[in-house]
């Protein structure tokens, strides 16, 4: 790594809020790194950050992605997806690896259990929906994301009512009897209560991702008595630090608060 911030060359794999917050504070708190932000390019109109470079699209998988960190002399590299971003995540370890790049993962925590909760855990979308039957459920909310669907599509679960929320359409095969709501968070309790109450969800269906922005949902739950079926993260690459939030990739990074002061 460089002897001093503003010599970083940081390539950061983006598509979430800690990432743009990164990016962000690296423009404020290091204004003369050179920080590009990639996006998978997955959704049509996605959040960026307000700094910072920015390219879209995929790589072409570890190989090519190892070839871009050393023809743009990227000093860290900083994998800041979503937490069950699983196959980028394997592509950025062993590109780091091979292009012998400092690499660490910027990861939200997941959502701390509550003793109110009822939380059945499930290791992937297939045992999530094995789940629902024995559960009794009727009505499920699913905010498991577009993609991955077809696993709530079989005809045991034909009988189901899915409210699926998603940020853009999803792609067939999907559940048989399905409502579609198109919305980005963040969401509010008020508005996830209503939610759950109006369209009479008895089962919540979601992912582990962590953070402020949806956990709204779970509370809401909580407060109405439902059960939630948790999908657990996957585990991360073997060997990659991790960090929690932004000031600590900050500290990772070698770059502190108020560091913008002190530049040339």
């Amino acid at each position: 790594m460089p002897d001093r911030p503003h010599d970083l060359r940081v390539l950061i794999l983006g598509g979430t809020t800690e990432a743009r917050r990164l990016a962000d504070a690296l423009a404020a708190e290091a204004p003369h790194a050179h920080v590009t932000t990639s996006l998978a390019g997955r959704v049509a109109n996605p959040a960026a950050p307000a700094a910072g470079d920015l390219r879209v699209g995929g790589f072409g998988g570890p190989g090519a992605l190892a070839a871009w960190l050393v023809a743009h002399r990227i000093d860290v590299l900083v994998d800041a997806t979503h937490p069950f971003a699983t196959t980028i995540s394997a592509h950025a370890a062993e590109a780091a690896a091979a292009s012998g790049t400092d690499h660490f993962a910027l990861r939200r925590p997941g959502w701390p259990a509550d003793p109110r909760d009822r939380r059945h855990p499930a290791r992937s979308l297939a045992d999530a929906a094995a789940l629902l039957p024995a559960l009794g459920a009727e009505r499920v909310f699913l905010t498991t994301g577009r993609q991955g669907l077809a696993a709530f599509a079989g005809p045991e679960l034909d009988g189901l009512h899915f409210l699926v929320r998603t940020v853009e359409p999803p792609e067939p095969p999907l559940p048989r009897d399905i409502r579609l709501l198109l919305d980005r968070g963040p969401y509010t309790l008020e508005g996830e209560r209503a939610l759950l109450v109006d369209h009479r969800i008895d089962v919540l269906v979601t992912k582990d991702s962590g953070g402020a922005a949806t956990e709204a949902k779970l509370v809401a739950a909580r407060e109405l008595g439902l059960p939630v079926v948790m999908i657990e993260r996957p585990p991360p690459p073997e060997g990659v630090a991790e960090v929690a939030d932004v000031p600590a990739a900050l500290a990772r990074l070698g770059v502190s608060r108020g560091a913008a002061d002190t530049c040339p």
